[in-house]
């Protein structure tokens, strides 16, 4: 394909309710779809992952759009014969950004499977039609209303609990939900709050029988996570030090992690999402899928990476009401029984709700070739 048209769209979504981590509280979504158009007349939406801030990583979400309009539409623009496949190899001399390249990337990749009448899943590889899915808590103002949050999560079926933790909320409240909820796969968060000093204290974490602690670390400490990993007895997972293949098998070659989570936006797309999906499997390593708050596009996308065979623990994917009073999608993604479906229209599988997308519009720009 060559592309003709790209339309850049910024949106305001207010949460259901506010999440909190460890750095910081959203109570909206800044959200940036994408939509290109090639030269057939096929579509295909994006959705870029960057929070409106630079904390879970150096990318935000004005920087990102910024980017995506100055320096990497005209490198795809460039391209003739323009595949997803070759969107990373073209966008390669752009240091950085992988959240900005894998909304360009998935953007096209839409388009193409539109046009082919092939779902993402099934380019993928796929091998369920349905995923098993758990639930992130955000920080809570108190133990008492955490307990009220999980319960109702609990009772709508979620497979498995992630509770965020910081220090100064960790032990107590894994304590309390394991207290109350003593069956539940619970695992934890900690967004890289942690150093290697806090060693002793995480420890203590191994009394509650949890799936995993995931990134307790900064990004760039594996040698303290391979630490870490030989003094706790709870796996060690890790999120944000995951890049890209070469990263993960970095990570496991030095006992850093026994678990992945993996985020396409974060390690530059869906097609490198399934690198590092085959490098975990090859080393025995299981991999669960992440979530950026995702509207109902990225949600989709997500849902048909976890089909994937060596996606064996529930992600992070939930139902698409956990987080929006209104999907921008028409038919928004809704967990049953602790699964979500994996969509099997052509390309991500999903139709966005064009009233409701108008009206949660802030500002667009229309770039044409």
């Amino acid at each position: 394909m060559r592309l003709t048209e790209v339309e850049l769209r910024r949106l305001s979504l207010p949460l259901v309710r506010p999440f909190r981590t460890s750095f910081g509280t959203e109570v909206k979504r800044d959200v940036l779809l994408i939509r290109v158009v090639n030269d057939r007349g096929a579509h295909g939406w994006g959705e870029c992952v960057a929070d409106s801030a630079p904390l879970y990583s150096s990318e935000h979400v004005s920087g990102a759009q910024l980017l995506i309009r100055e320096f990497l539409l005209p490198r795809l623009a460039a391209v003739p014969e323009l595949t997803s496949h070759l969107v990373a190899p073209t966008l390669a001399a752009v240091k950085g950004h992988p959240m900005a390249k894998a909304a360009l990337e998935m953007a096209v990749l839409d388009a193409e499977l539109r046009e082919l009448g092939v779902s993402l899943g099934q380019h993928l590889g796929a091998v369920r039609d349905a995923v098993p899915v758990g639930v992130s808590v955000g920080i809570a103002d108190s133990l008492p209303e955490l307990v009220d949050e999980v319960e109702g999560y609990v009772e709508a079926g979620y497979r498995r609990v992630k509770l965020k933790i910081e220090p100064g909320w960790d032990v107590a409240p894994v304590a309390a939900i394991r207290s109350r909820f003593p069956d539940i796969a619970l695992q934890v968060d900690a967004n890289t709050a942690y150093t290697i000093a806090d060693a002793t204290h995480l420890a203590k974490l191994d009394a509650f029988d949890l799936l995993l602690v995931e990134q307790p670390l900064p990004e760039d400490d594996l040698r303290g996570h391979a630490e870490l990993a030989r003094r706790l007895t709870t796996p060690i997972c890790l999120d944000e030090s995951i890049v890209s293949a070469r990263t993960a098998a970095d990570a496991i070659a030095l006992g850093a992690c026994s678990v992945v989570n993996i985020k396409p936006g974060r390690v530059g797309g869906y097609l490198e999402a399934r690198r590092i999906h085959d490098v975990c499997a090859a080393h025995g390593v299981p991999v669960w899928c992440g979530g950026m708050l995702e509207t109902g596009f990225g949600r989709a996308a997500n849902t048909a990476l976890a089909a994937l065979p060596n996606f064996t623990l529930p992600g992070d994917i939930s139902g698409s009401d956990r987080y929006w009073h209104r999907d921008l999608v028409t038919t928004p993604a809704l967990a049953h029984d602790g699964y979500m479906t994996v969509p099997v229209g052509p390309g991500l599988g999903v139709e966005p709700d064009v009233p409701w997308l108008e009206e949660m519009t802030a500002s667009t720009e229309t770039v044409v070739f």
